[in-house]
């Protein structure tokens, strides 16, 4: 079953097994439908940094936290570069990186916190957003990753992380993997292959889950499952395979519903990612 499900507003997926156990957390994932924006970054682009009117892309952010009933001050976003840097985002970082790129948080691909009323959000356009979530310790997280960032095992970064700044247990840890890019739509050249073959070594992954993922189509090139690679890693991290949420919907499939990078031609918008506790934390 498809775990990110439409809610009220046309332009938003949400988690909606996760909200259910807790009332005051938010997560979820948005489409390309119901913004402000005009082609070819119609309608609900969320990306600062695709040369849409800044005007367009800040109402979409304002018109999604006000969906989800949250303050637009709270919305916090990094620079995303395609590497595995993590970092932990203070009370002071609150709001930054919601109006200009400048501002945003540098040099990140990777964001957690315990601090609550913060909105971690990241940007998409066929990459995989990873969504983390630490009941006991009431911390949260949020990843990007393309093929840089999967290669070089930023889910395995979060959960050392989180580890480390809240005393996170893997197999207590939710995690959930989005909308992205399927292995259908994704084909890649020898080289990007040799660095998942490098990775499986690396982190001594399962040998027979490399077939799943790896799917040749020539002698140079291949198609690839980033959502699985990203599970792979997520497990050997310690994470239990029960509490994986996984999506079913591609990106590259679905430019009816989503923003493709690949699919048109580098020309798009960014879909976003979000997650975000609020202040009194209440599990059912």
């Amino acid at each position: 079953m498809e775990p990110f499900v439409a809610g009220v507003a046309s332009h938003q997926l949400l988690l909606q097994k996760w909200m259910s156990q807790c009332e005051q957390l938010t997560t979820g994932f948005t489409t390309r439908m119901g913004g402000y924006s005009d082609t070819p970054y119609a309608s609900f682009n969320i990306g600062l940094h695709v040369n849409d009117k800044v005007d367009s892309v800040v109402r979409n952010r304002q018109l999604l936290t006000d969906s989800i009933g949250w303050e637009f001050d709270s919305w916090t976003n990094a620079e995303q570069i395609h590497g595995n840097v993590v970092v932990k985002v203070s009370a002071e970082d609150r709001g930054r990186g919601r109006l200009t790129m400048s501002d945003a948080i540098q040099g990140a691909d990777g964001m957690i916190t315990n601090e609550p009323n913060i909105l971690l959000t990241s940007f998409y356009a066929d990459c995989v957003p990873l969504l983390f979530w630490d009941p006991v310790n009431e911390a949260i997280g949020l990843a990007h990753a393309g093929w840089k960032g999967t290669a070089s095992a930023i889910a395995k970064e979060m959960v050392e992380a989180m580890k480390i700044q809240f005393g996170t247990v893997a197999d207590q840890l939710m995690v959930a993997i989005g909308p992205s890019i399927d292995q259908c739509c994704y084909e890649v050249d020898h080289y990007v292959i040799e660095q998942f073959e490098a990775l499986w070594s690396r982190l001594e992954l399962q040998e027979d889950s490399i077939d799943k993922v790896i799917k040749p189509i020539s002698a140079q090139k291949a198609h690839i499952n980033l959502k699985e690679i990203n599970r792979q890693i997520m497990i050997k991290a310690g994470i239990l395979p029960t509490n994986i949420e996984l999506s079913n919907l591609c990106t590259g499939c679905r430019t009816d519903m989503f923003f493709s990078h690949r699919m048109e031609n580098g020309l798009t918008g960014r879909m976003a990612s979000w997650i975000g506790l609020s202040r009194k934390v209440i599990y059912e």
